[in-house]
């Protein structure tokens, strides 16, 4: 994925985002849960366009071995 996508999307996420916190009316913590949510769900699909989650899935844990 290029850059210039990755810049189109956070935009495009970040105007949204804005959009629905400043006209939809909502109680403050309902606010703050889904601006958490967009964040962390926007965070997960940066690291998994930059390929971060192929190498967790090479990671063995082998001390939990009996």
């Amino acid at each position: 994925m290029d850059l210039l996508t990755i810049v189109v999307v956070l935009i495009v996420v970040g105007v949204l985002l804005w959009l629905v916190n400043s006209y939809i009316p909502m109680d403050g913590k309902i606010k703050k849960i889904l601006n958490v949510v967009v964040v962390i769900a926007v965070v997960l699909w940066l690291l998994s366009s930059m390929g971060a989650f192929h190498y967790l899935g090479n990671v063995h844990i082998n001390h939990l071995r009996t």
